[in-house]
């Protein structure tokens, strides 16, 4: 532990704090804060009483297209010479595929009794430049079942020998799509709907892509073009260059049919929406900034968030910096409580890694710089530093206090901001959420008392959603 930082946790008295819980991975950690901080929470919703009857009535009842069967019995084919292509997310989403709530088994029951033959189904993880999924993912994610029936497949956006051209973009992307996809008779894709920082929301479009395109459009559609435009954040659409250019893309490759999921702060299902890719998922963007949406009249000195489900590692946990922006004043503070649990890239790949510290090294604006430049070579996955640069602009090095104990002190050297490690004592830490605890609650004492030394008695909220909550400021509320 820094010898600043035990002088002061020494010190700190918590009389008449109060207990929060904050998520932490699976499971939660017990936090005190100040007597006057805010919570900001999403609104409740209620959750489905009956998950499978809803989910038969979706199907039933599909949004601006017709039901499934009917769009099988007009392919004009008999049925067991259909084939399907089903567009799912990876393990860095929580789309409820399999259990009770599962939405993956009921689609393929309806598939094969409408008489299409298993081994004519594909099932398609629509990566976008995310890693491959692992045989223990695909489980976790799809179930046993269906991993051992149907054939999984995991979308290379590098491999050129599986995409197929579909032309170029009004603005001028020209793109290539998985062709396994792009060739089946019946296309359909899952997702779920939530706030994305920079193409508005989630689901729909956004399944093809990024989800199943090539590099090139990735990049392109990930570059500081787009991600820089002001429109290109949080809950909005109209004017959202990355929102467009991705409704572009899938309209031209042809969506037949999806099948949308809203979830509410505990991940339980509340909304399920099939039908039209467009009209269900603006359905579905309705529901959720209706309730995901924090309207606030002042910015605080200090903002607690965590990582949710989504920040399985360093690189996704750009969600929750990002999504706490509004709520924090310039030069203010963000601690952000992250269980970066990825086995395999706790920080991100190797590629994030080198860019995460070009981004350190650099500083904000010298690493946007950089990528403007005309000679720079767009490398994988440099627009989640570009989103952390972000952050940085408003709180600066000192004001971003990461706490994640998956990754290894000698790796912290990496990343921007204040090193969670700092808090504990000892060099090697076993993660456990008893030191969670420690770590995040010393963090908010140091940021607490680093402002009374100041003399100022800092405001604070909690986001107790983390990334899936969407605060916007309006002063004039």
């Amino acid at each position: 532990m820094r010898s600043d930082i035990q002088k002061i946790i020494k010190k700190f008295d918590t009389q008449g704090w109060k207990k929060i819980s904050v998520e932490f991975g699976r499971n939660a950690i017990e936090v005190l804060l100040p007597p006057n901080c805010v919570e900001l929470t999403m609104k409740e919703v209620d959750v489905l009483s009956d998950p499978q009857k809803a989910i038969e009535e979706a199907f039933l009842n599909p949004i601006g297209c017709p039901s499934l069967e009917e769009i099988i019995r007009k392919k004009g084919k008999v049925p067991e010479g259909i084939s399907v292509a089903i567009a799912v997310s990876d393990i860095t989403r929580p789309v409820p595929y399999k259990g009770e709530a599962g939405i993956l088994r009921p689609l393929l029951r309806r598939l094969e009794a409408s008489g299409i033959k298993r081994e004519k189904v594909k099932i398609i993880v629509a990566t976008g430049m995310h890693r491959p999924s692992t045989d223990e993912e695909k489980v976790e994610m799809y179930g046993e079942e269906v991993v051992r029936q149907y054939t999984i497949l995991d979308h290379d956006c590098e491999n050129q020998a599986l995409l197929e051209s579909i032309g170029t973009t009004r603005r001028g992307t020209h793109v290539y799509v998985n062709r396994d996809f792009y060739f089946a008779d019946l296309k359909i894709a899952t997702g779920l709907v939530e706030s994305h920082f920079f193409t508005g929301i989630s689901g729909g479009r956004k399944s093809v892509c990024p989800g199943l395109v090539d590099v090139k459009t990735i990049q392109k559609f990930h570059g500081p073009t787009y991600l820089e435009d002001p429109n290109a954040t949080n809950l909005v659409l109209e004017g959202n260059p990355c929102h467009e250019e991705a409704l572009e893309v899938a309209r031209t490759v042809g969506v037949d049919f999806v099948i949308n999921v809203n979830l509410n702060k505990d991940l339980q299902l509340i909304r399920i929406f099939t039908g039209d890719m467009e009209e269900a998922n603006l359905k579905a963007f309705e529901m959720i900034k209706g309730y995901a949406e924090i309207l606030l009249k002042e910015e605080f000195d200090i903002v607690l968030t965590h990582s949710g489900y989504v920040g399985r590692d360093h690189y996704q946990t750009a969600k929750a910096g990002v999504g706490a922006l509004p709520a924090v004043k310039e030069g203010g503070v963000i601690i952000i409580a992250a269980n970066n649990r990825d086995l395999i890239e706790p920080i991100g790949s190797p590629e994030y890694r080198s860019l995460i510290h070009l981004l350190k090294l650099q500083g904000p604006d010298g690493y946007l710089n950089l990528l403007k430049m005309p000679s720079w070579k767009f490398t994988k996955d440099q627009w989640e530093p570009e989103v952390w640069g972000k952050v940085l602009r408003k709180v600066g090095e000192e004001g971003l206090i990461y706490c994640s104990l998956e990754i290894e002190r000698k790796n912290y050297c990496l990343l921007p901001g204040v090193c969670g490690l700092d808090f504990l004592k000892g060099k090697r830490i076993k993660p456990s959420l008893e030191k969670a605890h420690e770590m995040v609650q010393k963090a908010v004492l140091f940021s607490v008392y680093r402002y009374r030394e100041k003399g100022i008695e800092p405001t604070m909220a909690f986001i107790r959603e983390g990334p899936y909550a969407v605060p916007i400021l309006r002063k004039n509320l």
